[in-house]
């Protein structure tokens, strides 16, 4: 545990204890999207399309969660404050679906890049933009927004 202090002071000082832990739940998120997948494959035999609505639904969640607790630190101080901040991130989220799925194809298709490297860089994009979204659009610090009080 006291590395774990250490780590997070020599981060917290040079301002980046919040991206560090962005990326390392994002690294989390991204494993329970691909064991959720496999498992509705494997386990329930569930069609690949089914099984990637279901994966992506269940990340996304996980997501909400670690990102408003632990990379954000978001106190919603009412219930509408905190499906605000819900509904922001499920649709920046999908936001971010159509872009991830617009670039694969204007990549592949328009400019005849491989799938891997296409895969990468709009990946590159995804997360790049979820953060923008999650830190200036969605978790916004509670003195800077008013709510309603339930």
């Amino acid at each position: 545990m006291n590395l774990y202090k250490k780590v997070k002071h020599v981060l917290e000082e040079r301002h980046l204890w919040e991206v560090f832990t962005y990326l390392f739940f994002g690294g989390l998120t991204t494993l329970v999207n691909i064991a959720v997948h496999f498992l509705c494959l494997d386990l329930f035999r569930w069609h690949y399309i089914v099984a990637t609505i279901v994966s992506w639904t269940v990340s996304v969640l996980f997501a909400f969660v670690t990102n408003k607790i632990w990379v954000f630190q978001s106190k919603s101080t009412s219930i509408m404050a905190w499906w605000s901040e819900f509904a922001r991130f499920i649709f920046y989220r999908l936001l971010s679906l159509a872009m991830d799925v617009g670039c694969m194809y204007l990549l592949i298709e328009v400019f005849a890049m491989s799938n891997l490297f296409a895969k990468i860089f709009t990946q590159i994009l995804v997360v790049l933009a979820n953060y923008i979204f999650s830190k200036f659009l969605i978790f916004q610090k509670n003195d800077h927004k008013t709510e309603l009080k339930n």
